[in-house]
C-alpha cells in the first residue's frame, strides 16, 4: 500500500521517445520511502531509460517524475545530490586502489576529511577489506568489488539508491550478504531500486514491477502477484505475461 505522506518516488504517465522510438510508454507508479522496489524485464524493456530519468540524467518527453520532493525537469541537479547509483560494470575505477576509490567518491560528494575517515572505516569493515586498502580494485574478487561499490555508492547517505544488476556474476554467499546489506539500508529508510535477472532475488523485493516494450505490465508484492495469476513462481509468471504480450 502506498502511503501518501511517505512517498519517495512518484511517476505519473512517464513517456520517453528517441525520434520515432518509444522507450518508455506511459508508465505510472509510486514507491514508499524505505521500500525495496524491483524493476524487472527483458533487455530493451525500458528499465535503464526509466532509471536514467529518475536519476535526473535524461529528461522525460511527457509525464511527471518526482524524487524525494524534487521535480526531474527543474531540479535534476538536486536529485543527483540525494541519490546513489551502483552498476556492476562501471561504478568502480579498476586502476585505483581500494582506498583511492573511496577517497574519489568522498571527494565527489565533498565529504569533510574527518567524516570521510569515519566512512572509510565503515566501508572497509562492511566490505571485509581491512588490510587491503592499497590493493588495486582490478585485483579484487567479485564479492569484494560488489561490497566496495555499494560502500562508494552510499558514502554520502543517499535517500534513494539505484542498483543495476548489482550481483551479476557474484557467488551465492556474496549475493546473500549483499542482500542483507540492502535490507539494512531499507530499514534505515533508504529507498532501493533494484534490477536483476535472478528470480530468487526478485522475491526479496517488497514490490516488483515488470516492464515490457516500454510498458508496465504487472506490479505488486511478489506473493500477491503469484496468487493473482495463479503461478508457483515469479519466473513462470513473468514468462507467461511476456508471451501473452507477444501474441
Amino acid at each position: 500500500m502506498i502511503e501518501k505522506d511517505n512517498v519517495s518516488v512518484e511517476v505519473d504517465y512517464l513517456v520517453k521517445t528517441f525520434g520515432n522510438f518509444t522507450a518508455v510508454d506511459g508508465i505510472s507508479f509510486s514507491v514508499n520511502r524505505g521500500e525495496i522496489f524491483g524493476l524487472i524485464g527483458p533487455n530493451g524493456a525500458g528499465k535503464t531509460t526509466t532509471i536514467r530519468i529518475l536519476c535526473g540524467i535524461l529528461e522525460p518527453t511527457k509525464g511527471k517524475v518526482n524524487v524525494e520532493g524534487f521535480d526531474v525537469y527543474n531540479e535534476s541537479d538536486k536529485i543527483k545530490e540525494i541519490i546513489g547509483y551502483m552498476s556492476q560494470r562501471f561504478s568502480l575505477y579498476n586502476d585505483l586502489t581500494v582506498e583511492e576509490n573511496i577517497n574519489f567518491y568522498g571527494g565527489i560528494h565533498n565529504i569533510e576529511k574527518e567524516k570521510l575517515d569515519e566512512k572509510k572505516r565503515w566501508i572497509l569493515n562492511m566490505a571485509g577489506l581491512f588490510g587491503k586498502e592499497n590493493i588495486l580494485t582490478s585485483e579484487l574478487s567479485g564479492g569484494w568489488k560488489q561490497r566496495l561499490a555499494l560502500g562508494c555508492a552510499i558514502i554520502h547517505n543517499p535517500k534513494v539508491l539505484f542498483l543495476d544488476e548489482p550481483t551479476a556474476g557474484v557467488d551465492p554467499i556474496s549475493r546473500r550478504d549483499f542482500w542483507d546489506l540492502i535490507r539494512t539500508l531499507s530499514k534505515a529508510k533508504t529507498t532501493v531500486f533494484v534490477t536483476t535477472h535472478y528470480m530468487d532475488e526478485v522475491e526479496y523485493c517488497d514490490r516488483v514491477s515488470l516492464m515490457y516494450n516500454g510498458k508496465l505490465i504487472a506490479i505488486g508484492k511478489p506473493k500477491e502477484l503469484k496468487n493473482k495469476y495463479k503461478k508457483n513462481s515469479l519466473e513462470e509468471l513473468f514468462v507467461d505475461l511476456i508471451r501473452k504480450c507477444e501474441r
